[in-house]
């Protein structure tokens, strides 16, 4: 992956932050045609424009029909960064939505993946009852806010900002092509 590359070669630390990308989406999900209604070109457009990136990148990516809430994905990312299994973590949810069709939203499914990030389904499990990770999400949503971010991936680098999905030299360039370690 890209950041992923950014990280080898020039040695920059990554932070993840949280999005509020389709809050109002239920527990159950919703159908994409019904979130974009009227603008189906768009989806189209959208999901191969992700095809065409995910095939650069060497990842897998399944189309999809449906769109999932994300928030207690998002709270469980939290935890599991300050267990040291944020990558870990990000990258199964990333193959449990993007590749399987998982639903995000369902807390069974959220222990199911921490569990294949090495994470303890008894600890997932509390985070989850507990919502102990609910005001660093809203902190980050507020962040977002207050950054006028509106869309995703957006990739910050003292105070300059790449909005969506660009290529490797956009983030080199973003970062200033400092010399590598």
């Amino acid at each position: 992956m890209r950041t992923d590359r950014l990280v080898k070669e020039y040695g920059i630390q990554i932070r993840w932050s949280c999005f509020p990308l389709h809050p109002e989406t239920p527990l159950e999900g919703r159908e994409l045609a019904e979130l974009f209604a009227g603008r189906e070109a768009m989806i189209r457009d959208m999901q191969a424009r992700l095809q065409q990136v995910a095939a650069a990148e060497g990842l897998p990516l399944t189309t999809r029909s449906r769109t999932y809430n994300s928030r207690l994905a998002q709270e469980l990312g939290k935890w599991a960064e300050d267990q040291g299994r944020g990558e870990q973590f990000h990258h199964a949810v990333y193959r449990a939505y993007f590749v399987d069709g998982v639903n995000i939203a369902q807390r069974d499914e959220l222990v199911r993946i921490a569990v294949t990030a090495g994470l303890a389904a008894d600890e997932a499990q509390a985070v989850l009852a507990e919502r102990s990770y609910a005001a660093a999400v809203d902190a980050d949503w507020q962040r977002s806010r207050d950054l006028r971010i509106t869309a995703v991936p957006a990739h910050l680098f003292e105070g300059k900002r790449l909005i969506g999905f660009t290529g490797y030299e956009d983030f080199v360039k973003l970062i200033g092509n400092p010399a590598a370690p």
